[in-house]
């Protein structure tokens, strides 16, 4: 085998490895909230709304609210597409600081969770 069809033959497999289509293997992260993380809002928000960076199989898929305190705060199931998931709140939260801890699972199954703050002002 001449020298310069090893060097083509190694270009070739460099290129290819370039140019492939390459699968997505990705954790899906929380991208934004509704309440923003760290926000300080001027009402009870109505839901809570958490946008993913890639999507998420809501079916295995979760939020929990709690006050600072531990307390669990009641929501409804959650609902969405894509990479977006939304709890209802069940009912008007009263001034103070809130944790929302979630979890997802993406749709390339790798499981990821998280917490973050807010705070309804009085």
């Amino acid at each position: 085998m001449s020298r310069s069809f090893r060097h083509l033959r190694l270009a070739l497999v460099l290129m290819l490895g370039v140019l492939a289509p390459r699968v997505a293997l990705a954790h899906a992260f929380l991208d934004h909230a509704v309440p923003g993380v760290g926000a300080t809002v001027s009402g009870s928000p109505g839901e809570l709304q958490l946008t993913f960076t890639q999507d998420i199989e809501l079916a295995l898929s979760g939020v929990k609210l709690t006050t600072a305190a531990g307390a669990a705060v009641a929501t409804g199931r959650p609902s969405g597409s894509g990479s977006t998931m939304s709890v209802r709140l069940g009912r008007a939260l009263a001034p103070g600081t809130y944790i929302v801890h979630w979890h997802v699972v993406s749709v390339d199954t790798h499981p990821t969770s998280g917490t973050f703050k807010f705070t309804v002002a009085p």
